[in-house]
């Protein structure tokens, strides 16, 4: 039974676009590796920003710079 896990920042993504990132890992395990999709499961994790850290930077410090830039 594979396992997908997602992890997201919890910035806006929709009922829709969780649904197509499902659908998608499904499917991509389903070409690759020829996994049945009855037995695929795929779970997303939305993190918080002040929780995620890229560059040795917090997102959310990120995310305020990139507006200011703008």
């Amino acid at each position: 039974m594979p396992y997908v896990n997602i992890k997201i920042t919890n910035e806006g993504v929709s009922k829709e676009q969780k649904e197509q990132l499902i659908s998608g890992a499904t499917q991509l395990l389903v070409d690759v590796l020829g996994k049945n999709p009855a037995t695929t499961v795929v779970v997303i994790d939305e993190v918080e920003t002040d929780n995620w850290g890229v560059g040795g930077k917090q997102i959310t410090g990120l995310r305020k710079q990139d507006k200011l830039e703008d």
